[in-house]
């Protein structure tokens, strides 16, 4: 589906790589959101001894030598394990090789929240004790800009653009916004683009120092929610210009029509319904749709007081009294931090192939104050032909991607 006249090459997207608590893969992933099913479990990649909340979404029996092969694993952070795993994965869901994208010029581009924080974390636990210096363990901390750079080194990629873009929870659609304005410009051949982070100790505490981490599961738009439930994983994507993914006759999951970025800047962790509505608004022009036109939103919707009740009146205030169906991946996948929004755009592009819209579990009554149709607790089937991508971040940094369906 074409977004309008716009100037610029067609982006399609024709790989998906995914590392989730529900699943791994692209097959797996659509069978579990479609099934509403929830990646909670009890934490158990740190100690939670003193924390009267310890659920999250993990990614158990994780095996890094499974998807990563040239590289070795144990240099690298768990954010970048998932990272480098799921881009393996998107170039073979593309059916495509390492050695066929070494021809092009590419865009390699990463979002994150935490980077190697949870790793640096595992050191100190581990060494805590002994003798060495804390000098000595600041240096061993795995930067975050190995998330992107162990891709091309796993991949053996040259001729690309590297990086790691560290805006919080939206961060895996400025990565996508950024591949996606290499490919449309001209810049790139392809890039490959997402998210990824792992469990990390810190970021659960400081969401439960908010009292911002809910005891059970996460309940996004429900009158009873408590808050988030953290989680990890991968989602990368790789993006090709049209004409080139259609003279290979590539498998196309979805366009993507364009995307928006601001930031109010109003508050350190308060979202701002007046930027929020500015970026999708940006989005919309960008992608060149109208607010009728959009099928679905797959909002931020973190199960937080305040996020769901400032999304979905900026989501009004944008779209009128009758907003299109708006549902949270986060009750299924938990709040992945920079993995999340990547995540939610290969569940949005997944949604569009499959003709279904992935249901917001564990809902019992929505909340009056989210007047919305969250798709409670069951997949529905629907002819999807837009999918707007919510990401809202701390700091006011909001992300927002268009999806469309491509029909030939």
């Amino acid at each position: 589906m074409a977004g309008g006249a716009r100037t610029g090459r067609r982006v399609v997207l024709t790989g998906a790589g995914v590392l989730s608590s529900i699943g791994f893969g692209v097959r797996e992933f659509a069978a579990g959101l479609r099934a509403g099913r929830s990646g909670v479990r009890p934490i158990e990649r740190f100690d939670t001894t003193g924390f009267d909340r310890a659920n999250g979404c993990e990614i158990p029996d994780f095996q890094p030598a499974q998807w990563i092969h040239r590289l070795d694993p144990a240099t690298l952070g768990r954010a970048a394990q998932f990272a480098v795993g799921a881009a393996g994965m998107a170039v073979a869901d593309a059916g495509l090789t390492a050695a066929e994208l070494r021809d092009r010029r590419g865009v390699v581009c990463v979002g994150t929240t935490d980077g190697g924080s949870g790793d640096l974390e595992q050191i100190v636990t581990a060494r805590v004790r002994s003798s060495v210096e804390p000098e000595t363990l600041a240096l061993q901390r795995i930067p975050a800009s190995t998330l992107s750079s162990s891709i091309a080194r796993e991949l053996q990629l040259s001729d690309v653009d590297v990086m790691t873009v560290a805006t919080a929870c939206a961060a895996g659609n400025y990565a996508i916004g950024s591949g996606f304005d290499a490919v449309r410009s001209g810049a790139a051949d392809y890039a490959l683009c997402g998210g990824a982070d792992g469990m990390c100790r810190t970021t659960f505490t400081g969401f439960y120092r908010l009292r911002s981490v809910a005891p059970d599961v996460p309940r996004p738009f429900d009158v009873d929610r408590a808050g988030i439930l953290t989680g990890e994983g991968a989602g990368l994507l790789l993006l090709e210009p049209l004409e080139r993914a259609r003279a290979r006759g590539a498998r196309i999951y979805a366009e993507i029509l364009g995307y928006g970025l601001d930031c109010d800047a109003r508050h350190q962790v308060a979202p701002d319904r007046s930027g929020v509505a500015r970026c999708m608004r940006i989005a919309l022009a960008d992608a060149e749709i109208r607010p009728s036109e959009v099928d679905l939103i797959s909002a931020h919707g973190t199960g937080t007081k305040a996020n769901d009740v400032t999304e979905v009146g900026a989501i009004r205030e944008v779209f009128g009294e009758r907003p299109p169906r708006t549902v949270s991946m986060k009750s299924m996948l938990g709040h992945t931090m920079g993995a999340a929004t990547a995540l939610a755009a290969i569940g949005s592009a997944v949604a569009i192939t499959e003709r279904f819209i992935p249901p917001t579990i564990n809902h019992r009554h929505t909340d009056p104050d989210c007047p919305i149709d969250c798709v409670p607790n069951e997949a529905a089937e629907a002819e999807l032909r837009v999918v707007q991508n919510n990401g809202l971040a701390f700091g006011g940094n909001n992300a927002v991607v268009l999806l469309g369906r491509f029909d030939g």
